[in-house]
């Protein structure tokens, strides 16, 4: 298996798929990334030289990914949060934070159900 920045990449996969293991890379910018590097998009990860795998890494290392990228959105979130904007006051309450409705869905965000007593008629 190859290994950038600290992700390991699956062998049998074609690079283009492989490098959007890493956090921060999809199919766009992993396209971009081997057409810089020059290496052929259909080409499978185990049959990369060193040298493809050398020109992949110092074109990824001109992108922000993997801890930095989580770093950087987890201090924007605590940036909102402590100057009590919307979205800020949105993800301390365990709601969501872009506009969606509340009152059927948002399962996902305010976990399960809350049991409501039967009232007496």
């Amino acid at each position: 298996m190859a290994r950038i920045k600290g992700v390991d990449i699956p062998n049998n996969k074609r690079i283009e798929i492989s490098l959007t293991y890493i956090y921060g890379i999809g199919r766009s910018l992993s396209n971009t990334i081997l057409k810089d590097a020059k290496v052929d998009i259909n080409k499978k990860t185990g049959d990369l030289s060193n040298d493809e795998l050398t020109r992949i890494r110092e074109q990824i290392d001109k992108y922000t990914i993997e801890g930095d990228l989580r770093r950087e959105i987890n201090m924007n979130i605590k940036t909102k949060m402590e100057i009590n904007s919307y979205q800020g006051t949105r993800h301390k309450k365990g709601l969501p934070v872009r506009g969606q409705r509340t009152n059927r869905n948002a399962r996902t965000r305010k976990g399960k159900g809350k049991v409501v007593a039967n009232k007496k008629k």
